[in-house]
């Protein structure tokens, strides 16, 4: 006699055991499957099940934990001082902790605009640096980076949100509606100008750092108290007019598209902004910022290689422009390219969880998402 074809009944029960019994109160219909066959689908029931519940357990603690804060803070008016003070503190979590997670990315960018021919590839490099410097040297240059991020993000996005009301307010409400995209891009402009001040000497650090081996400093502090005994204060502001090039392009284009893509996206979404919940309009925080931050890597690439350059092989009293051509001369305009596709993850990758971590920061606090529909308190101001 030929073995049956499937196991039975009682094979599979001492194999995976019961699985749910159909309702004795309704009845399967011919095609219904028996579920007391699939207790895989059970299984990913119970996962389901325990995932909302644990959803709603985080979205619970959220809110309690908003609730206490925005308790002790008080009740915080849209462009008061207390509403710049806490775009200050979005901004430094934002930037500050994000660049420092990418560390590993920016040191092999880092050494590859330094030198081109030190890696053939990226995972190349992460293995190399591995194998001859510990995991510690993937993280080569995190202080100066947690410093350095954490003081322009709290400029660039408190002094953002101040520019953008006060030209706002200069221009006119019909104005700044019509202008919006000039508005974005002046007040940007404005913001990193200013952010760029507190980056400049833990951006000269930390470059120098990614960029020799073994690196020459130990930390942020021995590398401030280095550069200034031996080239000054002024040492730590040798890369400022090309950090300028770089990173004034970078934010005009990370927040005009950001706040551009935001609009799109909510233009084409059925109802208002303020019908979606916080979870999904941090989700259009980041894809808008994801999206911004390729454009972002794009237009400031050249000035970032140069950057990375200048820091490390500007001569002692050589000039600016000096040194700019001789670079150039040096790597040409292919070599201002170097680097590009990793810094588009990277910078794609950074700008969409800044976008995300500042308005998650300002739902905490009980203010109005970036971008899209103004609040209503302010309409006049959109």
């Amino acid at each position: 006699m030929m073995a049956p074809l499937y196991p039975s009944f009682d094979t599979l029960h001492k194999t995976f055991g019961a699985g749910p019994s159909p309702s004795p109160a309704t009845s399967r219909t011919p095609l219904e499957a028996r579920l007391d066959l699939y207790s895989a689908y059970s299984i990913a029931d119970d996962a389901k099940s325990k995932a909302k519940k644990l959803s709603a357990e985080a979205q619970r603690e959220f809110e309690a934990a908003s609730a206490k804060a925005q308790s002790k803070a008080g009740k915080i008016e849209l462009y008061s001082g207390k509403y710049y003070a806490a775009c200050t503190f979005g901004g430094m979590l934002a930037c500050g902790l994000t660049h420092t997670a990418v560390t590993p990315l920016d040191l092999v960018k880092t050494r590859r605009q330094v030198d081109s021919k030190l890696y053939s590839g990226n995972f190349q490099a992460w293995r190399h640096i591995l194998r001859t410097e510990g995991v510690r040297g993937i993280f080569v240059g995190w202080s100066p980076t947690l410093f350095g991020y954490s003081a322009q993000g709290a400029f660039k996005y408190g002094w953002y949100e101040y520019f953008k009301k006060t030209y706002a307010d200069i221009a006119g409400p019909e104005a700044a509606h019509k202008y919006k995209t000039a508005l974005y891009l002046s007040a940007s402009a404005s913001a990193e100008f200013l952010a760029d001040l507190a980056l400049c000497p833990f951006e000269a650090i930390k470059v120098r750092m990614q960029g020799t081996i073994p690196s020459q400093y130990s930390g942020t502090l021995n590398g401030l108290s280095t550069i200034t005994a031996a080239e000054g204060v002024s040492g730590l502001y040798k890369g400022l007019y090309p950090l300028w090039g770089r990173q004034i392009p970078y934010t005009m284009m990370k927040f005009a598209s950001f706040e551009t893509i935001v609009e799109m996206i909510y233009a084409r979404l059925p109802g208002k902004k303020s019908d979606y919940g916080k979870g999904a309009q941090t989700g259009v925080a980041f894809t808008s910022g994801y999206l911004a931050g390729i454009l972002c890597a794009i237009v400031s690439h050249p000035a970032d290689v140069m950057v990375s350059k200048l820091n490390a092989y500007r001569k002692a009293g050589e000039g600016f422009g000096a040194v700019t051509s001789r670079i150039y001369g040096d790597i040409g305009f292919r070599g201002l390219w170097n680097g590009l596709p990793v810094r588009i993850v990277m910078i794609g990758t950074l700008t969409g969880l800044q976008w995300m971590i500042y308005d998650s920061f300002k739902i905490f606090m009980g203010l109005p998402t970036t971008g899209g529909a103004a609040p209503p308190e302010d309409k006049e101001h959109s």
